[in-house]
């Protein structure tokens, strides 16, 4: 690889990095602030919240890196063209297909880690996210113990708590338990927080009072404590087995599923669906990257050439983005759709190859340029102010 090739390979990456980050961070924002009753409602810390709402990161990669590869492509471009090195490129005898050498290496790049992630990072991180959500909604501690609320968790147990402070801490704890039908025991709290270790779950009260009233006597008893564990392992549910939906399994589990697998045999379509898509993920970069070039990598001497170059580019990747999702969905009922969607794929990199080995440029019609400096003339005109003496 020339000092060239480098040039336009680490520029490519450098630009794709930065806007991946920036677009995955916009959209795991506006995802993780769907879930902020995590902290909220169910009283869980912002390292659980950050967590649970951070493993979503790996899929919104999986799906903005293909976009995120067109921009940055097309980026590179443009300041090749802005600096006029892709004219002296081409006077020096470079052609548009050794040009695009450099992206397609920093698209291999880019398809190797589309991989990965669909293969089995993006899986991984949604089935972290279920069994993490189901541990946190199947326990009675985090749920049904909600502020101001009378809770009966059992026949004869209710608890009530006046507030729940930062980190899960309780406030204003009542417990009233005549499960035993010898003795009934009222309890009241300052504080108290939830402990989970080998031997259960407790509710650690401190700074508070316990009033027993035994059958047959007429005095209750009453005992002031600074420290006391109410056993609540019977109410929390840590041990549910989770059922992985089709996008929780790894490649090798979608190609391979079992026999007696109740999702399988209930949507096979959706199976045939996911693994498509998971085989097609790496393509896509090739394409829109391919696609770009094909507007874009030819040398041009005209900026408005240029601007409906990359208009037209961004329409076309768009196009076949929204192509690929309406035979991903196909694909669940017919198996041709997946077939049409990789005869698209294959049709639209052959031909952007074709077009770039053969130097084509993509220019608009001379009829619409005229128009359009036409219109722009007359928009001038009129927002033109009239001068002053």
């Amino acid at each position: 690889m020339g000092s060239i090739d480098r040039y336009i390979f680490r520029t490519t990456l450098a630009s794709f990095a930065l806007v991946l980050i920036s677009l995955t961070g916009v959209i795991w924002i506006t995802q993780a602030l769907r879930g902020i009753d995590l902290m909220t409602s169910q009283g869980q810390t912002i390292l659980t919240f950050l967590g649970i709402t951070g493993l979503v990161i790996p899929s919104l990669l999986g799906v903005i890196a293909p976009i995120a590869l067109m921009i940055a492509v097309s980026h590179t471009l443009n300041k090749l063209a802005t600096d006029s090195e892709i004219i002296v490129m081409n006077a020096a005898g470079m052609s548009p297909f050794r040009l695009f050498i450099p992206f397609a290496y920093a698209t291999c790049v880019v398809a190797i880690l589309v991989t990965l992630i669909a293969s089995y990072f993006a899986p991984d991180g949604l089935r972290r996210i279920k069994q993490w959500d189901a541990e946190i909604t199947a326990d009675v501690l985090a749920n049904i113990l909600q502020p101001g609320r009378f809770a009966q968790l059992d026949q004869n147990l209710t608890i009530r708590i006046r507030e729940r402070q930062p980190g899960g801490e309780l406030s204003g704890i009542l417990i009233d338990d005549r499960r035993d039908p010898k003795e009934r025991i009222t309890i009241v709290a300052d504080r108290g927080t939830v402990v989970k270790n080998v031997d259960g779950s407790f509710l650690v009260l401190e700074d508070g009072n316990l009033e027993r009233f035994e059958l047959g006597k007429r005095e209750p008893a009453m005992v002031a404590f600074a420290r006391y564990a109410f056993d609540m392992s019977k109410f929390s549910n840590q041990g549910r087995d989770v059922a992985l939906g089709i996008r929780e399994r790894y490649l090798w589990e979608l190609m391979a599923p079992a026999e007696d697998d109740p999702i399988y045999k209930q949507i096979p379509g959706q199976f045939r669906q996911e693994l498509h898509d998971r085989f097609l993920a790496p393509i896509y970069p090739f394409a829109f990257a391919a696609l770009t070039f094909a507007f874009l990598g030819a040398p041009r001497t005209t900026r408005q050439s240029r601007n409906f170059s990359f208009g037209s580019a961004i329409l076309a990747v768009f196009g076949v983005r929204m192509a690929g999702f309406a035979c991903s969905v196909m694909t669940v009922k017919s198996p041709l759709a997946a077939l049409v969607q990789y005869l698209m794929l294959f049709g639209v990199l052959g031909a952007s190859i074709w077009i770039i080995i053969g130097g084509v440029v993509v220019e608009p019609p001379a009829r619409l340029m005229e128009a359009i400096n036409r219109s722009n003339a007359r928009i001038a005109r009129l927002f033109r102010r009239p001068a002053t003496a």
